[in-house]
């Protein structure tokens, strides 16, 4: 009887997330198991080629994670320790982790509350004689503003990162994310567009900067002496195994995309009829969004735990949800290390206190997104304030 109660439970849950692996991604991976090379080898020239065919850039630099990319990135521009980075309070928080790596000092601006990306108002403002780069986050998939920022950063001399790990195949100004910038961070955790199970990539048209970067994912080394260390290095290669399974997932990006975007619209549909109390979302004019993840913001008129109680709601009955992002700058760490206090980005906060991400991946079935939906509009009528 416990066993039938346990295998019910296990076929009514809806998972967060989900890679999409097929035969073709197990023949790849099996290729490079019974070969004698299972790290630097063709696999990964192959997907370094395939990347940067993607995002339209002369280089890339393959490494074992978007953090790993982005820290790479920081680091071969050797800023002066101390400059200013403007960059977001609402990302993942290893954003803002890679400029402390650095002893660099994390400017946070506040978002726009329609795409949740960086304000570029607010970054105009923001700008002084101690900031030296912008760090842009394609937040969920959506492009941030890049001609504007590029504008801007051409007319102060800053350098460009794009933090593109949630945005592989998105566009924006008739340009692929990965192409903008001094250089691009990609990641491909289980729950990205594509998996390589762990692992990430740099992108860049500067070839000084991904030789830099190529040689700071393997211990410092410079050139063909493999006890020579010309820089303070990392481990951060990717291995041929995760290599090979990223070349696979390349190959069936299109049709990745075009299944999240085909789930993306089914929540849309399913969803709508609750958008009096959830702002659903929605692209930019001129953009491009890549899905990763489905997220949904509580309109104002709820409480600030009202998101709290649609989470626990939902997880109750089997659905896997995130609250989707915490703000950086209230996360304890960096709360006590930058001195910033609740109030400082207002947009962000209320956005951090009010965002959902839904179950999103290929495995995902109409009648599971309509479960979804039923849920959240059972939650949603029992909030004060339901419309």
């Amino acid at each position: 009887m416990q066993i039938d109660s346990l295998t019910k439970a296990a076929t009514n849950t809806i998972p967060l997330a989900a890679p999409s692996i097929t035969d073709r991604e197990r023949e790849q991976v099996l290729d490079v198991l019974q070969s004698d090379q299972l790290s630097r080898g063709p696999y990964l020239e192959r997907f370094e080629a395939r990347m940067a065919d993607q995002c339209d850039t002369e280089h890339a630099v393959a490494v074992s994670s978007g953090t790993a990319a982005l820290h790479c990135i920081v680091a071969a521009l050797d800023l002066d320790p101390g400059v200013e980075v403007i960059t977001t309070p609402f990302s993942f928080v290893a954003s803002t982790n890679v400029l402390l790596y650095e002893d660099l000092q994390p400017r946070f601006v506040d978002i726009k509350p329609s795409t949740l990306n960086l304000d570029v108002e607010n970054v105009k403002r923001a700008v002084t004689p101690e900031t030296a780069a912008i760090l842009a986050v394609d937040v969920f998939g959506q492009p941030a503003d890049w001609p504007a920022l590029r504008a801007l950063g051409d007319e102060h001399d800053l350098h460009l990162i794009d933090d593109g790990c949630e945005a592989l195949g998105a566009e924006i100004g008739d340009r692929p994310i990965g192409a903008w910038g001094n250089a691009a961070a990609f990641g491909f955790y289980p729950n990205k567009q594509i998996t390589t199970g762990e692992g990430g990539c740099i992108t860049t048209d500067d070839a000084a900067l991904a030789a830099t970067c190529r040689s700071l994912r393997n211990h410092g080394r410079a050139g063909t002496d493999r006890m020579r260390h010309d820089r303070l290095g990392y481990n951060y290669r990717l291995d041929e195994l995760s290599a090979a399974l990223g070349c696979a997932q390349l190959d069936r990006l299109d049709d990745l995309l075009a299944r999240r975007q085909e789930l993306a619209d089914a929540y849309q549909t399913a969803l709508t009829p609750l958008s009096d109390d959830l702002h659903l979302p929605a692209s930019s004019a001129g953009a491009q969004r890549s899905w990763f993840v489905y997220v949904v913001q509580l309109r104002d008129h709820f409480s600030d735990d009202a998101r709290d109680q649609l989470l626990n709601h939902l997880q109750a009955h089997g659905v896997g949800c995130a609250p989707y992002f915490p703000a950086i700058h209230l996360q304890p760490h960096h709360r006590n290390r930058l001195g910033h206090h609740s109030g400082d980005f207002p947009v962000c906060e209320r956005a951090s206190a009010r965002t959902l991400a839904l179950p999103f991946h290929r495995k995902l079935t109409p009648s599971q997104i309509q479960r979804v939906a039923t849920l959240l509009g059972e939650a949603l009528s029992a909030l004060p304030g339901a419309k």
